[in-house]
């Protein structure tokens, strides 16, 4: 008999990891309503991991990056390597966080959505640019992604499948 496997998805239990899957569940909620389905924590082939990343009805790839503290928000210099993987980049703030930031030349507001959102629901308070991926980068992503979610769905079907990883 093999050792269950780990949880797909590792979860801290501190306030700011609550909070950021509070305004991760408020966020799939607005895309579920847009049809948009996002998968939580998304590993890229660039090493980095996205917080959501999911696909649209046309098959634009949207990722979000989602902040709950200001230090965070404003010590984050990974976040430009995510707009190579996406049609789409929002950030996604806590609703109590301070947003004028936002409006700086360094959050790309002219490229980047910005989406307020609590543990219920979430709004767009400024729509992302659509910068197209190339072909060939939007099929290996999408496929990326369904494998992905494949795994995670499989996993939580049978926990003990053997060889699973994210």
């Amino acid at each position: 008999m093999s050792a269950a496997l780990p949880d797909p998805v590792p979860e801290p239990d501190d306030a700011d990891a609550r909070a950021a899957r509070g305004v991760a569940r408020g966020i799939g909620r607005l895309f579920a309503r847009n049809d948009i389905w996002c998968l939580p924590e998304m590993p890229l082939r660039s090493g980095r991991r996205a917080d959501l990343m999911g696909i649209d009805a046309k098959g634009q790839l949207v990722i979000v990056e989602i902040k709950v503290s200001r230090a965070d928000l404003l010590g984050d210099s990974k976040w430009t390597d995510y707009l190579e993987h996406c049609d789409r980049f929002y950030w996604g703030l806590a609703a109590h966080l301070d947003r004028a930031c936002m409006e700086q030349a360094a959050f790309l507001p002219q490229r980047c959505g910005l989406i307020v959102a609590d543990g219920y629901d979430a709004e767009i308070l400024r729509p992302a640019a659509t910068v197209p991926l190339a072909a060939a980068r939007r099929k290996a992503e999408t496929e990326r992604l369904a494998r992905a979610a494949l795994r995670r769905h499989s996993a939580l079907i049978d926990p003990r499948l053997s060889g699973w990883t994210v």
